[in-house]
């Protein structure tokens, strides 16, 4: 499903699953913006560890 929006974990560069490194390319902005906006937001109360898994699941990889 995310492959339709042109989404994949790339092989490099990746860290914790490439999840945030996926919504970076997709969107194009830096991936470190989206990692601080990722460590940022986990900060507040709220789902957020949950949506990375489940993103980090349904985004499939590069390869």
């Amino acid at each position: 499903m995310a492959a339709r929006f042109g989404m994949y974990r790339p092989r490099r560069g990746r860290w914790a699953g490439g999840v945030c490194l996926a919504v970076a390319n997709r969107f194009g902005v830096s991936a470190l913006f989206v990692r601080a906006l990722t460590v940022a937001s986990c900060l507040l109360p709220g789902p957020q560890f949950l949506a990375y898994v489940a993103l980090w699941l349904l985004i499939p990889s590069e390869d």
